[in-house]
């Protein structure tokens, strides 16, 4: 084993949380006192879906600014290949097998996990979530999306009841343009027996029983945007800091753009103007964001995140979907490279005071122990397994490690991602690859016949992780 892959593992696999929230931060922290945070996300937007990051086509002017302005997170992977489990792990900083959330529409988050909503609601922030929830169901009484209604009552958990004041969510997926209506067939993602102009039948929700009926045509990003503006302008307002998420539903299936946006991609096939309108509609919604930050005069003490849940669809409407997970293998529900690295922008001015690109892999569970640790808040987990770690040392350049590695795991996969090397098994630990994923990012070349010495420590590795994963799984986490 290489000097840099030993000192990793020998000094990395704790599964105590007090090790994610040691270090400098509480001197940082009061120094860059209470920061405004804002996590965006968009939906199956694959790594090479921006311009920055080299698609030939997709205008992304302000996704690029951040990226020119901020933190170009250039190893940055989502939770999980799918949206449901990834966005559980911004919240809680775990994998989302420790709570039962393995796939989409599976499970719901946990009352018993803690997630940054209820920290910070306890600090005094004001607390919203705007667009995609997807972490449960949002109503008992009526039928609404994939498991909203009487039948999926077991999944009912709102954003209201865990932690959020201010909602404008759905369930699930919406179509991107009218959210509130079914689309033609070949925008993709359209359920069986749905007939072009009924209504969608996913829903957007303020609160119990309190569903949203107006100021809902259009594009989607725009009508999510309508409602976070407000809210954050209201916070301004009040001098109250705040946590803003903005899970926007761009660009999954059903995938459709406006006129305005569709006329930016003339000479490109019918279903690329939709995919890369789309795309481009929502980069809009995101320089408004940026304007009204600047205007507000919070701008400098925001820390204002991008990034996507997974990588791009493979397919809409029986025919390769339009996305792009640049050069990587593979794509969306996959633990190969394109189904889990994708975009990662962190825009925070009065903290990042020079651009920065870190090559180190990072993840969407780094979110909880990077806000609780710009705000000096010292373990609140107890000693409860947290996943992520603080990536702040990054951002302030200190250390290009990262101290331990990211383990996932699917129903079909799993694969441990170190600062080198990337270990994968395709079919549960039934057999096992490993990719230098720094020299070989296409995971092209499989070194596990050579480097088996490396192979049995990260199985080892993966193995300790896998079963504390399911001791939090069997609730011996929660007290």
């Amino acid at each position: 084993m290489d000097s840099i892959s030993r000192r990793t593992f020998l000094t990395s696999m704790s599964f105590g949380a007090a090790a994610f929230f040691a270090g400098k931060s509480s001197a940082w922290a009061a120094e860059k006192s209470r920061p405004n945070i804002i996590l965006c996300m968009a939906d199956d937007l694959g790594w090479g879906d921006v311009a920055y990051n080299g698609h030939p086509a997709v205008r992304t002017p302000n996704l690029d600014d951040m990226a020119a302005s901020g933190v170009r997170f250039d190893r940055f992977y989502s939770g999980a290949p799918v949206c449901s489990p990834t966005r559980g792990s911004c919240l809680t900083g775990r994998h989302p097998f420790r709570y039962g959330i393995f796939s989409a529409n599976i499970g719901h988050l946990r009352a018993g996990e803690i997630n940054l909503a209820e920290i910070l609601g306890g600090e005094g922030y004001a607390i919203g979530h705007f667009g995609k929830w997807h972490l449960g169901t949002l109503t008992k009484t009526v039928k609404d999306s994939n498991r909203g209604g009487p039948e999926g009552v077991e999944h009912y958990m709102p954003p209201w009841d865990a932690g959020f004041e201010t909602c404008f969510s759905s369930e699930a997926k919406v179509p991107t343009w009218d959210p509130m209506v079914v689309p033609e067939q070949a925008a993709g993602g359209v359920r069986k027996g749905q007939r072009q102009g009924d209504v969608f039948g996913t829903f957007y929700w303020s609160g119990p029983g309190e569903r949203v009926r107006d100021n809902l045509a259009g594009d989607d990003s725009r009508v999510i945007m309508d409602r976070a503006i407000p809210f954050i302008r209201q916070a301004a307002a009040d001098e109250t800091p705040f946590f803003a998420v903005i899970w926007f539903h761009t660009p999954h299936l059903p995938v459709l753009a406006g006129p305005e946006y569709q006329a930016l991609y003339e000479g490109y096939s019918e279903r690329e103007r939709h995919y890369y309108g789309c795309i481009s509609a929502m980069d809009e919604q995101v320089g408004r964001l940026r304007t009204e930050l600047e205007k507000l005069g919070v701008r400098e003490n925001t820390m204002l995140c991008f990034t996507s849940d997974n990588g791009p669809e493979w397919q809409q409407a029986g025919e390769r979907a339009c996305g792009s997970a640049g050069p990587f293998r593979e794509r969306k529900r996959s633990l190969y490279e394109g189904g889990v690295r994708v975009p990662g922008i962190i825009e925070w001015p009065r903290a990042v005071t020079t651009p920065k690109t870190v090559d180190t892999p990072c993840s969407t569970e780094d979110y909880f122990p990077t806000v609780l640790d710009a705000l000096g808040i010292r373990n609140p987990v107890g000693d409860r397994p947290v996943d992520g770690v603080s990536l702040l040392p990054f951002i302030r350049g200190e250390s290009d490690e990262r101290p331990r590695p990211i383990a996932f795991q699917t129903r079909q996969m799993y694969s441990l991602n170190d600062n080198r090397y990337k270990l994968v098994s395709p079919d549960k630990g039934a057999s096992w690859e490993l990719y230098d994923i720094v020299a070989d990012p296409r995971e092209s070349i499989d070194l596990a016949n050579e480097l088996t010495d490396i192979v049995q420590e990260m199985r080892g590795t993966f193995e300790t992780w896998r079963r504390s994963c399911e001791m939090s799984l069997n609730r011996k986490d929660y007290k």
